[in-house]
């Protein structure tokens, strides 16, 4: 037994893994006499002011930025969605020589409702779902290979197409208190925008990977994005 206690001794007196501080090593960093650390003690690594200040506003995590771009592109599509409406509506009826102008005409006529119901789904949910969603993927699979590439645009339409056109149809009959017409709006029109979307986004995803250049990859999808809101946006008003 002293043998084992002999033996361990040395590694406690090893000086770099002392747990008390060496008095002679805490002299040369202190040269003050009276033993007093100069500067202020150190802060606190976490308090609770800290984590009070931390609270207030937006959380830290928020993806501000990609909820405030899917919030402009929603509004973008819903916009051009309206105006063409207005535009076809006015060939409908014929000549008008007493009516006001085109540009007024569509400025009085606008939904804005509609617009804030589509701006409200890309700043609260598309942008910050979409975010996490393509974190989750890109931690998944990280190289750009073509494996990798061909399987996020895979699971881009059987997984997150579903849900964005899911999500889209019960915030547009939440907000215009139609709860009771979403089994039957998803009969008939979920589907049909599903298929749609596999029409568009796999060759938008194909070409914008292997086609555009990295520079022109942001706007290329960006006006993809706005005709696809435009298409969703015309699909939830019929």
């Amino acid at each position: 037994m002293k043998a084992i206690g002999s033996g361990g001794e040395w590694w406690w007196n090893l000086p770099s893994l002392r747990r008390k501080p060496d008095p002679r090593r805490r002299g040369r960093r202190n040269p003050d006499p009276r033993g007093r650390r100069r500067g202020p003690p150190p802060e606190p690594l976490s308090s609770s002011s800290e984590s009070i200040g931390q609270s207030r506003g937006w959380p830290s995590d928020f993806p501000f930025t990609q909820a405030v771009t899917a919030a402009s592109l929603t509004l973008t599509g819903d916009t051009i969605a309206q105006v063409r409406q207005r535009i076809v509506d006015r060939r409908l009826r014929g000549p008008e020589p007493d009516s006001k102008g085109l540009v007024p005409d569509i400025l009085m006529s606008h939904d804005w409702l509609r617009s804030l119901r589509m701006a409200s789904y890309g700043f609260l949910l598309y942008g910050p779902g979409s975010h996490a969603w393509y974190q989750f993927l890109d931690k998944c699979m990280p190289k750009p290979t073509f494996a990798n590439l061909s399987t996020k645009v895979i699971l881009n339409q059987i997984a997150l197409g579903p849900c964005v056109i899911g999500v889209i149809f019960a915030w547009n009959n939440l907000w215009t208190g139609k709860l009771s017409e979403l089994p039957s709006k998803y009969q008939n029109d979920a589907l049909p925008t599903l298929l749609f979307g596999f029409r568009f986004w796999i060759p938008v995803s194909i070409i914008n990977f292997w086609l555009v250049p990295l520079s022109a990859r942001v706007a290329f999808m960006s006006s993809c994005s706005i005709f696809w809101n435009f298409y969703l946006s015309t699909t939830m008003s019929k």
